[in-house]
């Protein structure tokens, strides 16, 4: 049997801690002297503090730590929570990693101390035949699920692209919504082809948009389309339908955000 304090040092979790293990259920002393009140545990706790300092360090929860190692020989049921757990890790993972972007682009755009200049346009994008998947999508950052599936979905029609190809993405949400948003991704294809279960291929109409280009980091999409809201009401016109973006450099090509090319097209009519 091992005294509080050896027992600390050898599983390395502190006294404080472990007395608070206790008080919680999730490792309790093999035994408690009645007239001391010492507590001792078993080396083969040794085992059990070790899976505690794992899963911790795996970042779940003490609460969750316990449901686990009551189950601890159920590996199919372990397997699943660990995949859980892995795939939570990796959207956070992905969220600091966008924002230490973020920050990277803040601080160089300072040190250049540069304000960004966008030029806006009116033009028309002529009538174009387009493959399109359009869903609710949990948040605007898993644009990238639609792309997956209609590359997925159309690598057996070997379609052609258009001339020129444009990859673009509409929302159609008549607000920004923190969930559940409603976007269409559209590339342009020449040829008919038959509609999949999730990509729809149609003709688009003409537009004329106010648009301009936004040479970097999404992080200056809003800044861009300022510029636009701007123009377009300087210049005597009104917004006349959904806003979409184009991309030309995307992180389909490029994981470098300084490189990314996004056409910002706002549809317009003459007041």
């Amino acid at each position: 049997m091992l005294k509080i304090g050896e027992f600390s040092k050898l599983s390395r979790i502190s006294i404080r801690m472990l007395r608070h293990y206790d008080e919680i259920g999730l490792l309790t002393p093999e035994t408690i002297d009645s007239f001391t009140g010492y507590r001792y545990y078993s080396e083969a706790q040794l085992t059990v503090a070790g899976r505690v300092n794992a899963l911790k360090a795996m970042g779940f929860k003490l609460c969750d730590a316990a449901e686990l190692l009551g189950c601890w020989e159920d590996r199919k049921l372990l397997e699943r929570r660990l995949l859980d757990q892995r795939e939570a890790a990796r959207l956070q993972a992905e969220e600091a990693a966008r924002r230490l972007r973020l920050l990277d682009t803040a601080v160089e755009r300072l040190r250049k101390d540069e304000p960004m200049k966008y030029d806006v346009t009116v033009k028309t994008i002529p009538e174009r035949q387009v493959a399109s998947v359009r869903q609710i999508i949990p948040s605007y950052e898993r644009e990238g699920d639609l792309w997956g599936i209609l590359m997925k979905e159309t690598a057996p029609l070997h379609i052609q692209d258009g001339d020129p190809v444009l990859c673009s993405a509409t929302f159609h949400d008549g607000e920004y919504k923190e969930s559940d948003v409603d976007v269409e991704i559209q590339k342009t294809v020449r040829g008919a082809y038959p509609d999949t279960e999730h990509v729809k291929f149609k003709t688009m109409p003409a537009v004329v948009v106010a648009s301009t280009v936004c040479k970097g980091s999404y992080d200056q999409l809003n800044e861009a389309t300022a510029a636009v809201v701007s123009w377009v009401e300087a210049n005597g016109y009104a917004f006349d339908a959904s806003s979409f973006f184009i991309y030309y450099v995307s992180p389909h090509e490029t994981q470098n955000p300084e490189e990314f090319v996004t056409e910002l097209c706002y549809p317009v009519r003459k007041k």
